[in-house]
Order: C-alpha cells, then structure tokens, then sequence
C-alpha cells in the first residue's frame, strides 16, 4: 500500500512538472549554528512535513531507537533517543527516480558535544550517502547534499551517526528532483549572471553621426574565467608541447617540479633550475602559476632523510624549506596550496605536535603577505561518504586556520582537488560548493580528472567542468593532466603528437562555448549605429568596417564582472 502511495505522489509530481515552469535552484548554504532552522529550501520538496508541524505524519523509526516529535520555543522538531547502533534514527520512505538529480538539505542537532551526522538513502540494500554536518548541541547546523540513482524505485532516507551515546534531532528537511533539463537551465542562468556582461557598441563617422548597418567582428583574446591544466617539465624544448598548451589555457601548476622532494633531494643541496625554467616559460606566455606546494602531509611521498628528522631537526628543516620555496617565487605566483592534503594525512603534526600546519601557513605569509593561501583537498567534492575531507571537516580545519594571529589576515583560499572516480554524483559536488562558497572566499577546483572507463570517461570530465564553471562561488579551475610522455595520473588530455584525446576534444569544445581559441562574434549596427552583445568576461579585439566608404576601425577592452551596466563604446570609423 506504501509503495502504491508512493508511486501516486510520484505520478503526479511528474505531471505537475511537466505543467510548471523549470524550479529553480537555491544556492543558499548556513554554516553557522543558530538558535532555529530555516524553513526547509523548495518548502521540503517532495518530503512529507518537512517541518514536522505534523507531528509523525511520513516519519518513522529507524532500528532501534525511541522517536519523539517534541516542541521547543515554537518550533517543532523529531528526536531519536536511546541509540544503540549508528543507524538508530527517524527515517521516510520516498520515492526515487532514475535520471532526476535531488539536491538534500536538512537541519540537525545532537544532544551533547559535537558529532558527525550523515544523511544516508538505503535502496535495495545500496547505501547512497547524501552528505554529513558536524552537529552540535543547544543549536541547529545544515547539512547540505545531494544524489541521484542507477535505478528508480523506493528508499528509505535516514540519519546516522557513530556516537550512538548522542540523541539526533532533526528539523526542517528537504529533497527536491530537478531533470536535467533543469539543471541546465541553471548553468545557464548562473553563467549570464557570473561568468558574462553586456556589451554596447556604437559606431559613428567623423562628424558624430550614427553609422546604420556598420560590420561588427569581436574576437576573445584572452579568456576572463582563470582555465587551466597542469604541467611537467616534458613541456620545456618542446615547441609542439608549448603551441598546444598556450593556446588554451591561462593558468597552470607543476605536477611535481616545485615540490619538496623534487628540489631537495640531498638535504641541504637545493636545485630549483628545473622549476625557475617552468616559471620564466610560463610568465613569458602571460600564463598564472599555482604554487604546488610548500609541503605534503602524506608520509609516503617524504624523502627518507625527511623521514628520519625529529623534533628541532624536522622544524628547523621545514622553517628551511617555507622560507627557500616561499621566498624565492615570491609575488610570482597566483597562489600557494600551503600543507597539501592536510584533512587526510598528518605527517608533520605526528612528528611536529597539532599546530604544525598552523605554523606552516604562518610563516608563508610573513613571507609573502600578499598570495592567497590554499587548504587543498581531495574527495571533498568527490565522496560524499568521504567523512575525513567533508565541506564540514573542511570548514572546521578552515577557521583554525582563520584563527591564527598574524601580523594582517592571512588570505586563505579553498583548493578542491577533483579527483572523480567512475560516476560522478553533480548534486552533490554542487551542495559541498554552496557549502564552501558561504565563506566567501576564493574556491578554485585544482586537478580536476576522472578515473572512469574510456566510453564514458569524456563525458563524465565534461559534467564535471561544467558543473564548476557555472557555479557562482567557483572562481578558477585547473585540470590534471595534459600530457606525460610516461603516462597521466588518471587521464591525458592529448597524444604525443598532440592530437586532442577525447577528454582534450571535450576542453576545446567548452573553450568555443566560453569564447575561448579566439571566438568571434559578428553582427550589424542598427538604425541609430548601436550593436549589443552579451559575452563572456574577458580581453577583447573589435573590429569595425563602415559599410559605404570601406573605412575600418578597431579597438581592444576587457570585460569583467564589474561591467555590470556599461555606458557605449563609441568607435569612429
């Protein structure tokens, strides 16, 4: 009978879809813990009481556990107390359908401490995390997340948590499908809100006068939205490696060539002529360098005479090393990813003590004060089940780092490795980022790749990038890799020859879309000599030939997100 109800309210969901406009999408993330929740987003989607003012109507138990709808302070809420197993919670049964994406959102709480709540949708005996919040006790945090599934049908949704001793309440929860239709319609409408401007041209004769039916051509010399991929020194003397690179990208990052173990083999016997080669090659094609990176936390990647330092050893080698990299590409570099993959290892905090990190980004910035600093993570976006690098884990590391008192405010940034394996799950990618972008600062995704089969892999890349560029917080992506003549971490982007492999035709395909590899756009001036125009954000060439006389103009500008209602670019030709 549950699943025949479930089935109805889906058909008609479907058919009252299809009548509607596309639903659009709420970027809106909190992550501050507040006294109330929200009102659940898209008023709970296609929950039942989202907000519990229904006391247990749709709401159940899960496992064994003692559920409660309560009030407190007028607001309406459910608790499961009495938790035994991680599973122990209130749960809804819903309906889900293959081929939509459902973003999720909940509000949570625990009765003491602080502890990992997860939203988990079981299905067919298939666990589908939708995403986790650090909950906290005697005040309300979000959870933010999302899915999609290989098979529709029902689930149960549910939250878990390890720390069974914690009662969880929830609160305003909320689950709404969107077709992909939809979720295009997003891109597009936060790609001509973000990512492009308007331009207004009038063309005019030498007495001041408009000139109708004027021949218009603009051409994109330089992409605005910072795209790039990263580079090995297999691209210095090779001429064919160079042409290919600059003609696409705008911003890069040395696979290995600037990192510890690659400049100082030999403690004490530094060689950074192989990373100096990159940096003057790169500047000479006005390219951006991501500083990658001051120091790793992974233990295996430490050079042995690393390993076998202790205690004023270890700290004076690392003072060593921040100060050597830090200072002598100083004011060069777009950014620095400061303690890679610090939420996963803790290589230099086993050995150093708990503020070794902290101690790290304090001393790049005294270095050099004005380079954003980057936390730089993977499986943050990637792996919802992933709790170590969670948007919460990040943000918790995140105002650690906000917390150290230096001498001017460290300009931190978000660096989000990209890492996709097999299927990537796009709503979720998209909650983490509304979740990241909530703190305002620069996010940039840093080795965008996916490891998947060969028939599916370039699609799976193009999802990804997409999702990236149209979202509004994202300010520069970086792809990983272009080419290795001794084999890419999971994928190439072109051949030895430089051919573009399928994921290289994907990058020039969105590159045309975005204006990029010298878009053009053509038209005619109208009657009163004005041509109008939305473009993406970037360096411009215009050209302007007047229709009777053969007399042609020309002019160059840049368009940014500050362009907002331009007055006209007045040419005379």
């Amino acid at each position: 009978m549950k699943l025949m109800l479930l089935l109805l309210a889906f058909c008609c969901l479907s058919l009252s879809r299809c009548e509607e406009k596309n639903v659009p999408y709420d970027y809106s993330a909190t992550i501050e813990c507040l006294g109330n929740p929200n009102k659940p987003q898209y008023n709970g989607g296609i929950i039942v009481n989202p907000d519990l003012q229904n006391g247990s109507q749709g709401w159940s138990q899960m496992g064994n556990t003692k559920v409660d709808f309560t009030e407190f302070g007028g607001n309406k809420f459910v608790i499961a107390r009495g938790r035994n197993q991680s599973y122990d919670s209130v749960s809804q049964k819903v309906y889900l359908e293959k081929g939509l994406l459902y973003t999720f959102s909940a509000w949570l709480q625990v009765s003491q401490g602080n502890s990992p709540v997860r939203a988990v949708f079981k299905k067919n005996g298939e666990y589908k995390h939708a995403g986790s919040v650090i909950a906290e006790s005697k005040c309300w945090s979000m959870l933010k997340g999302g899915l999609t599934v290989d098979e529709s049908g029902p689930a149960d949704l549910y939250f878990e948590s390890e720390d069974t001793t914690a009662e969880i309440w929830v609160d305003s929860v909320s689950l709404q499908p969107f077709t992909q239709k939809e979720w295009n319609s997003h891109h597009k409408q936060s790609i001509n809100i973000t990512r492009k401007g308007a331009v207004r041209i009038r063309a005019v004769n030498s007495a001041g006068e408009p000139v109708p039916n004027a021949t218009i051509s603009i051409v994109q010399n330089r992409l605005g939205f910072p795209f790039g991929c990263s580079a090995g020194s297999n691209i210095l003397g090779n001429q064919a490696f160079q042409d290919w690179f600059t003609k696409r990208f705008t911003v890069t990052a040395f696979e290995n060539e600037m990192k510890w173990y690659s400049t100082e083999v030999v403690r004490g016997k530094e060689d950074y002529s192989t990373a100096d080669a990159m940096v003057r090659l790169f500047k000479q094609h006005g390219i951006a360098i991501r500083g990658h990176h001051i120091i790793l936390d992974d233990p295996k990647y430490q050079l042995s005479w690393v390993t076998a330092l202790n205690g004023p050893d270890l700290y004076k080698a690392v003072k060593r090393r921040v100060d050597s990299v830090v200072s002598r590409y100083k004011g060069q570099l777009a950014s620095w990813d400061v303690v890679n993959e610090n939420l996963h290892f803790s290589f230099f905090e086993n050995k150093m003590g708990p503020k070794a990190s902290y101690n790290v980004f304090e001393q790049a910035h005294a270095v050099d004060p004005t380079t954003t600093m980057f936390m730089n993570e993977f499986n943050t976006l990637e792996q919802p089940g992933d709790g170590v690098s969670s948007p919460a884990r990040y943000l918790q590391k995140l105002r650690e780092l906000q917390s150290i008192r230096a001498p001017g405010n460290i300009p931190l940034g978000i660096g989000l490795e990209s890492h996709f394996f097999n299927t990537p799950n796009i709503p979720y990618m998209r909650s983490a980022l509304d979740t990241l972008g909530a703190t305002g600062l620069p996010i940039w995704l840093t080795e965008v790749d996916v490891a998947a089969p060969p028939n599916v892999q370039a699609n799976y890349f193009e999802q990804v990038l997409r999702e990236g560029h149209a979202h509004p917080k994202v300010t520069g992506m970086v792809t990983w890799s272009g080419y290795n003549p001794k084999g890419c971490f999971r994928m190439c982007l072109t051949d030895g020859n430089f051919r573009n492999l399928p994921t290289g035709d994907v990058v020039d395909k969105l590159l045309r879309e975005w204006g990029g590899l010298r878009g053009k756009t053509t038209g005619l001036t109208d009657a009163d000599g004005y041509f109008e125009a939305s473009l993406f954000h970037g360096d411009y060439d215009l050209s302007i030939a007047h229709p009777l006389t053969n007399s042609t103009a020309s002019h160059s500008f840049k368009l940014t997100s500050d362009d907002y209602h331009p007055s006209p670019t007045v040419v005379r030709v």
